[in-house]
């Protein structure tokens, strides 16, 4: 299995990000790439290809036009208007107020933003850019024959949405893979989110679309970030309508009924009828994460693999979550090697 990996995720790390009522620092941090690269390596998983850039045409495929330009441009807007921090929001558009682009940079901010713990920094552009081009490098890699690849994304992309970031996300990694091959001929592709946090921003961009099935298991939004999305009655909307599976489990759960939600989801992409498979990739579903409340084990990230190859599509794993215990090098192989073993 080819892998797509490169440096420029270095460029992104913010001094800190809010958590507990504290600024700490960030879960979502450079050693996440670190511990999975030794992984890879010790497991002879080393067939790695250099990312080519990502069209802007495809970004704005899966992102609104607007959202995409401040992006590029917000730590330049930030720094001319005398700032020099980290960009964190500070004022969101809640219920019954007016939604309009601000002037200011700092109202900018707040309007394209959802939470506050995911800061902006000089370098953020940049290595979200790269991550978006490693999705897209692996996604034409398996529509140029290859059975699997794993695109070695940070920072990760399912929170983020069509019109705005959080959770650590910017661009929407696995949604470029999806309308890549969209793009590339697939009349169906499918999103297999395994991250423990609902992907909402996955979620938005395919809502109301029939050509890409979303399926995601994660913890309950009662208890658990993103909180306001990812119920079971989500289930997509117009043309989309029945093309949106969310599994929502509670605290504490285990890989009995972890799996079986796995099963009926790729039973439901089966019979959806698609070409390519996008897996947002994310082990923080693993016992020891910091910021998780699942109880899976290494091994059963073996038997994720497993079961994810044994459904025979053509794959591209996007690393989305799992963060800085040294265990996520060892779930993320596990994985992409219970895969070839199917």
């Amino acid at each position: 299995m080819k892998v797509v990996r490169g440096d420029g995720h270095r460029a992104h790390f913010p001094d800190g990000e809010i958590s507990g009522g504290k600024l700490v620092r960030p879960f979502e941090c450079p050693e996440r790439v670190e511990y999975i690269e030794a992984a890879l390596d010790q497991a002879g998983l080393t067939d790695d290809v250099e990312p080519t850039a990502v069209p802007d045409s495809l970004l704005r495929q899966v992102h609104d036009t607007d959202y995409v330009d401040f992006l590029h441009d917000a730590w330049n807007d930030w720094t001319a208007a005398g700032y020099s921090g980290d960009m964190i929001p500070t004022c969101f558009p809640a219920r019954r107020m007016v939604q309009r682009v601000p002037n200011d940079i700092d109202g900018r901010l707040g309007y394209y933003a959802f939470a506050a713990e995911t800061s902006i920094t000089d370098g953020t552009w940049a290595a979200a850019h790269e991550a978006a081009s490693i999705a897209h490098t692996a996604q034409k890699l398996v529509s140029g024959g290859d059975a699997a690849a794993f695109a070695l994304c940070r920072p990760p992309g399912h929170h983020a949405s069509r019109d705005f970031f959080g959770g650590y996300c910017f661009l929407n990694n696995a949604a470029v893979a999806a309308q890549g091959f969209r793009n590339d001929g697939a009349d169906r592709v499918a999103v297999l989110d395994v991250d423990f946090h609902h992907g909402n921003g996955t979620q938005d961009i395919f809502w109301e679309r029939n050509d890409v099935f979303f399926a995601s298991l994660h913890g309950d939004p009662r208890s658990e970030f993103p909180h306001f999305l990812g119920f079971a009655d989500e289930t997509g909307a117009g043309d989309g309508a029945g093309a949106t599976l969310n599994h929502p489990m509670e605290p504490g759960t285990g890989f009995e009924e972890w799996s079986a939600a796995l099963g009926d989801a790729l039973a439901r992409i089966e019979r959806h009828g698609v070409d390519a498979l996008v897996v947002s990739l994310g082990v923080d579903t693993y016992l020891a994460d910091p910021i998780s409340s699942f109880k899976l084990d290494s091994p059963d990230f073996s038997t994720m693999g497993r079961m994810i190859g044994e459904a025979g599509m053509p794959t591209v794993y996007c690393m989305e979550g799992g963060y800085a215990v040294e265990e996520i090098g060892v779930n993320t192989v596990n994985v992409l090697t219970g895969h070839l073993d199917a």
